[in-house]
């Protein structure tokens, strides 16, 4: 796939703010489907393609399923309707779906767009590319700048961390946060000394949305080849994370190729 405009645009954000009356919709579809013969992921896919709250919370929880209007952070949405499917779903699925983003072989590209739909399937991209692949590019370039310094016998630093954000988006990780508290009117940075400024008073959706704000940044902020390199780099690796059984942050669905989801090898077990 080509990392253009269309990643981030206006489609996907009027589709999925459009017609909130259709969220029972979604979890009428599980209680119905359940009583088919339909397989569980197909159901819950299914769902996820009927949903259209950007947030909500639910059993005094507050779950945010679409950042800025553009990205699905489908996972999350995911599980929250799991908790309508108990009984449908084996405890070992659950927790590959939800810890590990691990769909059955079964679910082949072609069906998981088909069951999402094309406007979710658009808003999943944005996710993927600009919170999933732009955390891994941030991890790749601080460690090409700590090797860096460490090969000329300096000490290791947090500043290394500064240093990455500046050569991926122009300025450091202190500015870049104030910035964007100021455009989206996120929480007011926090007054204790001892607090890490970055993750101190951001909730992890805050976190995801600041990312996938770096994201568009850098998008327009340098030139198309550029872009496409480092976005490159850091689906390398987020591979290699993928390989060695690392994760960043939270679990995420990993790119195979053209599609952006794992499904269990041959052989796994599929309930």
């Amino acid at each position: 796939m080509n990392l253009d405009t269309d990643l981030i645009g206006s489609e996907s954000t009027v589709a999925m703010t459009d017609l909130a009356e259709q969220v029972p919709e979604a979890l009428l579809h599980l209680k119905s489907a359940a009583l088919s013969d339909a397989p569980w992921y197909q159901i819950l896919l299914e769902a996820i393609g009927l949903w259209t709250l950007p947030w909500e919370v639910y059993q005094g929880r507050r779950y945010d399923y679409l950042i800025q209007g553009e990205a699905l952070d489908w996972l999350v949405l995911a599980e929250r309707l799991c908790a309508q499917m108990d009984g449908t779903i084996s405890p070992e699925a659950k927790e590959l779906l939800l810890f590990h983003g691990v769909l059955p072989q079964e679910v082949t590209p072609e069906s998981f767009r088909e069951f999402i739909g094309p406007t979710k399937y658009r808003a999943y991209l944005n996710y993927w590319y600009g919170v999933t692949v732009e955390e891994a590019l941030q991890l790749a370039v601080e460690e090409e700048v700590r090797k860096r310094h460490r090969g000329k016998g300096y000490p290791d630093s947090e500043d290394f961390n500064e240093e990455a954000f500046t050569h991926l988006y122009d300025e450091n990780r202190t500015a870049l946060l104030a910035e964007f508290r100021r455009e989206t009117q996120t929480t007011e940075p926090p007054t204790a000394t001892d607090c890490d400024e970055l993750s101190c008073d951001l909730k992890l959706a805050d976190l995801k949305s600041f990312t996938y704000w770096l994201f568009k940044l850098r998008f327009n902020r340098w030139d198309p080849a550029r872009v496409a390199s480092d976005t490159r780099k850091g689906i390398k690796r987020l591979q290699q994370l993928e390989d060695t059984s690392v994760t960043i942050t939270s679990p995420h669905p990993i790119l195979d190729e053209e599609v952006p989801f794992k499904r269990r090898s041959p052989g796994s077990r599929s309930t």
